[in-house]
């Protein structure tokens, strides 16, 4: 594995050998404590983060590497001179041994991957894919359910937009006997490149238009926030789909909830002490699968 770009590059062994991988570590961190130290590791985010790059930062001084950063690259860097993406990334892979990038750009991962003599790890690109995130989230599925074959998962909020979600789904159309539910407001539907995709690999895809015609036995709700920076110019409005105590009445006990964050209202903080809520437990799980990535892209890529 030299790049993570797209879910559309794994295989089920890789995603499988991963997720061993990561237990592995997280199991017997102090045996890797020095696995990357002779490393130096870019994290370029040209849009905000809290949770992915201090993860992937976390990650990299956990294996004993070292950081390099810019947090707001967009207005920090060269770029707001005019410097195209892939000059910065042919300077900045001179300094470093790999390379960890956000961007508004839907191709900026691809055309980052074409320029740079290292590896690069997609950290979310535009609406497109945030595939590192896709694996943490199946991660935390397999931790809870001890599978991923055969769930049921409901994807919730901003469908067309919500490139967690676009990930998310891809990784699962790996397993076998996946169903998958959707639930937005009309303004925000899965786009059909999406629909047909998952369908293609055998994956059963089902519309709904409340919580209530969801399964009372779903395994997995996968909630998200509607990105409104996407298309704050389009005049799209859209309300959202909250969780609530009151409405995860409607699941039982194996029915968990995950959030990629931030959040905003879309679960109400009245759910957090649920044993069904996940996404505190879903975000630390990104440190280790990231630390799991790194060891792959930086010393089993050889």
């Amino acid at each position: 594995m030299k790049h993570v770009l797209s879910c559309e590059q794994f295989t089920r062994d890789e995603i499988m050998g991963l997720f061993k991988l990561t237990d592995h570590i997280r199991e017997n961190e102090k045996a890797y404590s020095g696995a990357i130290a002779d490393k130096v590791v870019a994290t370029l985010f040209y849009e905000p983060s809290t949770r992915t790059r201090l993860s992937f930062e976390a990650a990299i001084l956990r294996l004993g590497g070292k950081n390099i950063s810019t947090e707001n690259a967009k207005e920090m860097s060269s770029a707001i001179k005019g410097e195209s993406l892939t000059d910065t990334i042919r300077v900045v892979d001179g300094y470093a041994d790999a390379i960890i990038m956000r961007h508004f750009e839907v191709d900026s991962a691809v055309r980052a991957a074409s320029a740079s003599r290292v590896p690069v790890l997609n950290a979310g690109a535009g609406s497109g894919e945030h595939p590192t995130q896709a694996l943490l989230d199946a991660y935390t599925i397999y931790k809870n359910k001890g599978k991923v074959d055969g769930i049921s998962c409901a994807i919730l909020g901003d469908l067309l937009y919500g490139r967690t979600i676009h990930s998310l789904i891809k990784l699962l159309s790996l397993f076998d006997n996946i169903t998958v539910y959707g639930l937005s407001v009309e303004t925000l539907p899965l786009p059909e490149e999406y629909v047909k995709f998952i369908e293609s690999r055998g994956v059963k895809y089902v519309p709904v238009k409340c919580l209530t015609e969801l399964p009372k036995d779903l395994d997995v709700i996968y909630q998200t926030r509607t990105q409104t920076e996407r298309f704050l110019e389009q005049g799209i409005v859209a309300e959202e789909i909250v969780l609530s105590k009151a409405s995860m009445a409607h699941f039982g006990p194996g029915t968990m909830v995950l959030h990629p964050l931030p959040r905003n209202n879309e679960i109400s903080p009245d759910f957090d002490d649920d044993p069904r809520a996940k996404y505190f437990e879903q975000s630390l799980n990104g440190m280790y699968v990231r630390m799991g990535l790194l060891y792959e892209v930086l010393v089993n890529n050889k």
